[in-house]
C-alpha cells in the first residue's frame, strides 16, 4: 500500500482539471503517492476527460454534490493510505512539493497536519489569501495568516521561510493530514458545507493534543476564489456564519458566550461599513449569517470543558485593532 493519497475534490470543474491535473499527476504520483479525483456528482465531461487523458489518476465517484466538507469526508473514508492531502482543484503544485511535507510528518509523530507555503497563482510574488504561510485565530476568533491580514496580502520575500512553524490552522487548499487523526477528530463538519471547515478541524486536532504546522520548504500556487470569488455575498455569508459556529463549538459555554458577545459588536461594525459603502448585498449576508448561526447553534451541545483556542499560536493578537486602528498591513 502507498503512503499518501492526494485527493482533488471536483464538481463540474473540467476547465480546472484540464489546467492543473497534468502537473498534479506529474509531480505527485510516485512509489509512495497516488492522485485521486473525488467527483461530487458532476454533470459535465470531467470524468470522461480524466479517463481519456489521465488514466493514471484514480477516480472516486460520490454520486451527488455533498459540498467541500462532506465530499472530503466520504472520499477519505474510501481510501486507505495513512496520509491524505486535501488539494483544491485550482492549485498548481511544483516539483518535489510533497516530499518536505511527508518527511516532516514522518519525523514528528505529534504533528497531525501540515500545509505548504501557498502563493498566488495570479501574482506569483505574493502570498495567496487562503492560507498564505499558515493561519491563526485572533482573540476575537477572526482568522488571519502569516502573510495576510484581512485584505492586506504580503509579497513573499522569504520572511516566513525557515524551520517548520506551529500554527493554529492549515489551509484546506493544500492540507496534508494523518488519515487516522482526521477520522478520530470527526473529519470536516458537513454542516459548514464550505469555508472555515478546515479551521474548525484544526481546532479539534489541537483539542486532542495534536500539533498543526506550516512547512515552507514546500510551495504551491493557488488561484483562489474558483468556486466563490472574494467579495461574493454567499462567500461572506458562509465565512461569517461558519466562523461563529466554529467559536461556539470549540469553546466552553461561558467563554463562548462572552466571546460571541464581543464578536456581535465587531460584526456590527462590519455591517455598518458595508452600509456606508452602499454594499447592501454584503450587509444582508452578515445579517443572514447571524440569523442562521442562532438557528444552528442548538445543534451543537457537546461543548469542550476547557479553552484550548486562547493558548494557540497567534491568539493574543487583535487584528481588527491592528489593521483598522494601527494601520498595520502584515
Amino acid at each position: 500500500m502507498k503512503k499518501v493519497a492526494v485527493i482533488i475534490l471536483n464538481w463540474n470543474g473540467l476547465p480546472l482539471l484540464e489546467q492543473f491535473v497534468p502537473a498534479a499527476s506529474r509531480f505527485t504520483i510516485s512509489a509512495d503517492a497516488d492522485l485521486y479525483v473525488a467527483d461530487n456528482g458532476s454533470t459535465d465531461d470531467s470524468l470522461a476527460w480524466l479517463r481519456s487523458h489521465h488514466p493514471e489518476v484514480k477516480i472516486l465517484e460520490l454520486g451527488e454534490n455533498f459540498g467541500f466538507a462532506e465530499g472530503y469526508n466520504r472520499a477519505i473514508k474510501m481510501v486507505s493510505e495513512p496520509y491524505v492531502v486535501l488539494l483544491n482543484s485550482d492549485v498548481e503544485v511544483t516539483e518535489g512539493w510533497l516530499d518536505p511535507l511527508v518527511s516532516f510528518l514522518d519525523e514528528n509523530p505529534d504533528v497531525a497536519a501540515v500545509q505548504p507555503k501557498i502563493l498566488s497563482w495570479r501574482d506569483r510574488s505574493k502570498f495567496e489569501y487562503a492560507g498564505a504561510a499558515g493561519g491563526y485565530l485572533d482573540r476575537l476568533g477572526y482568522p488571519y495568516c502569516r502573510g495576510r491580514l484581512f485584505d492586506s496580502i504580503e509579497t513573499d520575500r522569504g520572511q516566513y521561510d525557515g524551520p517548520p512553524a506551529d500554527i493554529c490552522w492549515a489551509s484546506g487548499a493544500a492540507l496534508l493530514v494523518r488519515r487516522q487523526d482526521y477520522l478520530d477528530a470527526g473529519g470536516l463538519d458537513a454542516r459548514f458545507f464550505a469555508h472555515m471547515e478546515e479551521i474548525d478541524l484544526c481546532c479539534r486536532l489541537h483539542a486532542r493534543g495534536r500539533r498543526v504546522c506550516a512547512v515552507t520548504q514546500s510551495a504551491v500556487y493557488h488561484v483562489g476564489g474558483a468556486s466563490l470569488p472574494q467579495g461574493n455575498p454567499k462567500k461572506t455569508y458562509l465565512n461569517f456564519r461558519n466562523n461563529l459556529l466554529l467559536l461556539h463549538k470549540n469553546l466552553p459555554r461561558k467563554k463562548g458566550r462572552r466571546l460571541l458577545f464581543w464578536r456581535r459588536l465587531a460584526d456590527t461594525l462590519a455591517f455598518g461599513m458595508f452600509i456606508l459603502k452602499g454594499d447592501l448585498p454584503q450587509a444582508r449576508a452578515i445579517l443572514k449569517a447571524h440569523a442562521d448561526f442562532r438557528r444552528m447553534r442548538p445543534l451543537y451541545t457537546d461543548l469542550p470543558a476547557t479553552d484550548t483556542l486562547s493558548g494557540l499560536p497567534g491568539a493574543k493578537r487583535n487584528i481588527v485593532a491592528d489593521r483598522y486602528l494601527l494601520r498595520k498591513k502584515k
